[in-house]
């Protein structure tokens, strides 16, 4: 065997006292490896004594047939460095190969919904210090009714809305009313697919009878095979505020920019800007917001009962890093478990089961790790009527 390299001559030493110690230090290491052929490794750690908290991910891509590596490597707020060595023979091969396992067919999602995966992990099924309680139910003309309502137990606040729904699916129309206790009416009309395929135009608007406070919004989305754009004007009399955004995608990779232009003060009010990779069971997502904020997220379908997800952001103007790990076990096809931790040891627990046909109930806690003993944990309740 040839011999090892500088840097590594004396290793085996090396490794007896170094390896397998963590002193003064909390870690959790993450590995995984997509159908595509992909490798993502996530690793953070927290300093006991000094409370800093440091992160990484890396991603790797190997196809040792033509000597190609690509790996990215992201330290803390995901500073990328790229790697690559490339053979400048049989590119239609290797294009082809990586394009295995990624779905290409279906339209690319809007701006927002890009990483929405990972973040349903750590948002859905969590009802943290409230109760709250859900009904939704169809005539039989056709006209949806949500009734929604909650009861904070830390202030004692309730809150409630009514929501109606009615789709006229021949002319791709649907209307939308609702009504909450704070006394806000709103109202939003919308036609998809009918002006052009792939469109929708939708008007919304809002009403506060107390004060008579009114607003409005004109929205519009076109979307096609690789692309999703997104453009709304927000009907301010002193100035419409315009926001657009755009996603596009190329086998698995996906690339979005939004941004909010306030005519009012001639300034641009946001410049956000993410990339991802998606496949069936694995999403990747990474965003730069403002220049100020960066975030990272995983999201990966280990297998039919387990969906497990890592979120990593990081904040320029109070250099603070945050990390989440979260995940959805099922048990069977009524009842699913969800935990997840974050590293100010949060630790979220959630069970949703299905009591019968149109009845889901769901049980939350929220538990303080760093004052296990003292209290202030959560708890939450949650119960959905559907008929």
């Amino acid at each position: 065997m040839a011999p090892p390299c500088f840097a590594d001559m004396g290793s085996e030493a090396r490794d007896i006292f170094s390896k397998g110690y963590n002193f003064s230090f909390v870690k959790l290491d993450c590995k995984t490896k997509t159908s595509g052929g992909m490798e993502f490794a996530v690793s953070g750690s927290s300093n006991t004594e000094t409370g800093k908290v440091t992160s990484s991910l890396e991603s790797k891509y190997k196809l040792p047939e033509y000597g190609l590596l690509v790996a990215v490597v992201g330290e803390d707020y995901l500073r990328g460095a790229c790697f690559v060595l490339w053979h400048q023979e049989k590119v239609k091969s290797i294009k082809k190969n990586i394009s295995i396992g990624i779905k290409n067919k279906m339209a690319p999602p809007c701006f927002a919904d890009m990483g929405s995966e990972a973040r349903d992990i750590f948002s859905k099924g969590y009802n943290f210090s409230f109760v709250k309680l859900d009904c939704k139910t169809k005539t039989s003309g056709g006209m949806e009714f949500a009734v929604s309502g909650s009861s904070n137990t830390e202030t004692g606040k309730v809150t409630s809305s009514l929501e109606s729904k009615y789709k006229l699916p021949e002319y791709g129309m649907l209307l939308k009313e609702k009504w909450t206790t704070d006394n806000v009416l709103s109202t939003e009309v919308s036609i998809e697919d009918k002006l052009i395929k792939g469109s929708k135009v939708s008007l919304n608007g809002t009403f506060v009878p107390v004060t008579g406070k009114k607003t409005g919004m004109l929205k519009s989305a076109f979307k096609g095979e690789n692309f999703h754009i997104n453009a709304d004007v927000d009907l301010d009399l002193k100035g419409p505020v315009l926001h657009g955004a755009t996603v596009l995608g190329l086998k698995g990779w996906l690339f979005g920019a939004h941004g909010v232009f306030d005519s009012a003060k001639s300034k641009i009010a946001k410049c956000n800007f993410a990339v991802g990779y998606s496949t069936d069971d694995f999403v990747l997502h990474t965003n730069v917001n403002d220049g100020q904020e960066f975030g990272g997220a995983i999201y990966q379908k280990v297998n039919p009962n387990l969906e497990t997800g890592v979120q990593l952001a990081w904040a320029a103007g109070n250099n603070a890093t945050s990390f989440g790990l979260g995940c959805v076990y099922s048990i069977d096809k009524d009842t699913s478990l969800r935990a997840k931790i974050n590293n100010n040891s949060q630790i979220g627990l959630g069970i949703t089961h299905k009591l019968k046909d149109g009845i889901k109930l769901t049980l939350s806690a929220m538990i303080d790790g760093r004052s296990f003993n003292q209290g202030g944990h959560k708890l939450g309740l949650g119960l959905d009527l559907q008929a």
